[in-house]
């Protein structure tokens, strides 16, 4: 197939895509269904914005996750050493595959229906002393640590060797231009826990996810020692950052909107379905995982050269009309299930279960405990994190009643 003429990039305007990402993602959806654009690395990308095209893209076989497939030159992503970079965000069956299956077991739904009792327990413990406050961070004190705790629980992660992970997911996720140094002392800190957890679990092994991975490696040689680092890594951090984001989001929008928390509150049975449409409401990711075409490719009428990336706006997607009715209105009673905020196909978030599970827990335990809950600020002023990889809150300040 010869290489099609190439269109004119589309100026998107950085700062107006980090205030409000809906109604600049909506624009572009409602102009055309893929835009040709200039990323924020500076070189270019195509955009692809409309739930039907967005839904396929995810799930084509032809759109792979290994940079390697990339036009030289054409692609600066995240630097990670090879001990960090070989994870399942980087990788296409077969490798992807025999991965994946390896942890799949750990984040099925009933072994997650088990944790439930134990993620409870924790939230209300996190909870019991936010009670003396009439005003607390949200983030800080509940939407973050309670995700940092469950998935270093289930790696055996001890508590004394549970450092600032929110610090090092910020530092690489919402990196800071004017001090890239962070970016590489988060992952020399990284690569320096893990080295030292992997051998301190080797040493004395437990009942424990990481101990069984570490198995696998050493007695079954199923993966590379940096697949095994790059596992750990991706299932700590990946396991983690989302769910902060979709509890403290799904907070948010709820405390926003008191009909609808007031309807939940009236009927806890729908609290499942409740999470599927916060999470499509607001997700915590507005692009799924950049893709590199292994072929010239059609997406939405457009050719698509082969190499070129290729981002997919999930929250352009998941505000198309074409597929949700009036879909910049929360509607807690509305199926937002098929939603891809959790992704699709082969890609699925391996952690689905548990983010559901989390993120249900805590909206649970935390509206139990205080009913009274509003917003300390009004919702335009809520300060988001600067990133525009990921949506999610750098604070959320709330009162525990009406003052």
């Amino acid at each position: 197939m010869s290489k099609p003429n190439l269109p004119p990039p589309t100026e998107i305007d950085p700062q107006e895509l980090f205030q409000d990402p809906y109604a600049v993602y909506g624009r572009l959806r409602e102009e055309r269904p893929v835009h040709r654009i200039i990323g924020t690395d500076g070189l270019p990308a195509w955009l692809v914005t409309r739930f039907d095209d967005v839904r396929q893209a995810i799930a084509d076989p032809r759109l792979s996750l290994d940079k390697r497939n990339a036009t030289p030159g054409g692609y600066r992503g995240m630097a990670l050493p090879p001990a960090l970079d070989a994870n399942l965000l980087n990788m296409d069956p077969p490798d992807h595959t025999r991965i994946r299956r390896l942890v799949a077991k750990a984040f099925t739904p009933r072994q997650v229906e088990r944790l439930r009792l134990p993620v409870r327990r924790t939230a209300d413990q996190l909870l019991h002393p936010l009670a003396e406050h009439d005003r607390f961070d949200l983030i800080a004190s509940y939407a973050a640590p309670l995700p940092i705790i469950v998935i270093c629980d289930l790696l055996g992660v001890p508590p004394h060797r549970r450092p600032d992970f929110r610090a090092w997911t910020d530092a690489l996720v919402a990196p800071d231009p004017a001090r890239p140094e962070r970016a590489r002392d988060a992952v020399a800190g990284m690569l320096a826990f893990f080295t030292g957890l992997i051998a301190d679990k080797r040493a004395q092994p437990t009942d424990d996810l990481l101990s069984a991975l570490i198995a696998v490696r050493d007695e079954e040689d199923r993966l590379s020692e940096d697949e095994l680092m790059s596992l750990v890594f991706l299932v700590l951090v990946a396991g983690h950052e989302n769910t902060v984001h979709l509890i403290g989001n799904a907070v948010a929008a709820l405390l926003d909107d008191p009909d609808q928390l007031a309807a939940l509150r009236a009927d806890p049975g729908m609290m499942d379905r409740a999470v599927e449409e916060l999470a499509r409401y607001d997700g915590p990711a507005p692009l799924a995982i950049r893709r590199f075409p292994t072929e010239d490719i059609v997406i939405g009428g457009v050719t698509v050269p082969a190499g070129e990336t290729v981002l997919l706006a999930l929250a352009a997607a998941h505000r198309d009309p074409r597929h949700f009715p009036d879909p910049d209105r929360l509607d807690l009673s509305r199926d937002a299930t098929g939603h891809l905020a959790l992704g699709h196909g082969i890609h699925y978030c391996l952690g689905a279960p548990l983010a559901r599970m989390e993120t249900s827990t805590a909206l649970t335990a935390l509206f139990d405990r205080f009913p009274g809950l509003t917003l300390a600020v009004p919702a335009r002023e809520l300060r988001r994190r600067p990133s525009m990889r990921s949506r999610g809150l750098a604070t959320l300040p709330v009162r525990t009643a009406h003052l």
